[in-house]
């Protein structure tokens, strides 16, 4: 082995060490957050989950709110890009509908410390960090924007709907449904409560006419 090669395994041995300890000081924040709420956890005590110095949590992150604001991007950028892997262009915009709730649930569902956060605590931040997550959001309320539209021109979908108030729905429910299962203790699969969500999401209430003709010609 020459100098240049013993230089650069040390580099890419050193990187994966400052990448161990970044997501250890982000999986410990969310432990200390899910448990104490993030107004009352310490960087202290982040630390000591993570098995750092309390100095090491500064040399990766600024503050606690840059710590929030990371585990939120590192959680939606993992659903966004899976939602891009899953959702395949010759998927209908219902088909893409049900994988993205089904994946959304499965992410959040195999997670009740992170859901916790993002759910409950992530509520009580201040009007600057909700900001920041609404940023962070974007790229997946974008997705549904385009499921939206794409079922509209489908014609799966009503055409004189508000597009934004629909999607604006479709994230709503999705959002309580996960609220729900943190709050009644996360005993329950979330991603088995998928199919039920997509068919009243597309379905709604009421009996479609479909299902009113074929019972007239029924009787």
């Amino acid at each position: 082995m020459n100098e240049y090669s013993f230089t650069r395994r040390r580099r890419v041995i050193a990187n994966r060490r400052d990448e161990l300890k970044h997501d250890a000081i982000l999986r410990a924040a969310i432990t200390v957050m899910a448990q104490a709420g993030y107004h009352h956890a310490q960087i202290s005590r982040i630390a000591k989950v993570a098995g750092v110095a309390d100095g090491t949590v500064y040399l990766y992150f600024k503050n606690k709110e840059d710590i929030l604001i990371s585990l939120i991007r590192s959680c939606i950028s993992q659903i966004v890009k899976r939602s891009t892997e899953e959702l395949l262009s010759g998927m209908s915009a219902t088909e893409k509908l049900s994988r993205l709730v089904t994946l959304y649930f499965r992410e959040l569902g195999s997670d009740a410390e992170l859901a916790m956060v993002t759910q409950v605590h992530l509520r009580q931040v201040d009007a600057n960090i909700r900001r920041q997550i609404g940023d962070i959001m974007k790229p997946f309320y974008d997705t549904l924007d385009d499921v939206v539209n794409q079922g509209i021109d489908e014609g799966m979908f009503r055409p004189g709907i508000n597009r934004r108030l629909a999607r604006r729905m479709l994230f709503g429910t999705m959002d309580e449904t996960v609220t729900a299962w943190v709050l009644t203790g996360s005993k329950y699969d979330l991603e088995a409560q998928s199919s039920d969500v997509v068919d009243l999401l597309l379905h709604g209430l009421t009996v479609s006419q479909l299902v009113k003709s074929e019972r007239s010609a029924n009787t």
